[in-house]
């Protein structure tokens, strides 16, 4: 959802809400102009066994759970999630190999 759709009057009821968040993100940014919608800053991992590898990966298929989006992983229509539970994915996945303990 862009800002455009946010500032339509009929099409988001938490118009106001919304747009004093992202204003007020983009003051404490001195990168911006005056709004802020994603987070600009990164924390790279280096994924360097499979251990690690598999846990960012369960995070990040969990995210949509964990935000009451859907309530498993694989139901999110736009995880890979889907790939591995072997429902058909919106783009082609490389599958990682599952962790022999």
């Amino acid at each position: 959802m862009g800002l455009r759709c946010i500032l339509a009057p009929e099409s988001e009821s938490r118009k106001e809400w919304m747009l004093w968040m992202m204003e007020r993100a983009g003051k404490k940014n001195s990168q911006n102009l005056s709004f802020q919608l994603w987070q600009q800053d990164n924390h790279p991992i280096e994924l360097f066994d499979p251990k690690i590898l598999h846990q960012k990966l369960d995070y990040i298929h969990n995210n949509p759970v964990e935000a009451g989006i859907v309530e498993n992983p694989e139901a999110y229509l736009y995880s890979s999630a889907r790939d591995y539970y072997g429902l058909p994915g919106l783009i082609d996945v490389l599958l990682v190999e599952p962790m022999v303990e």
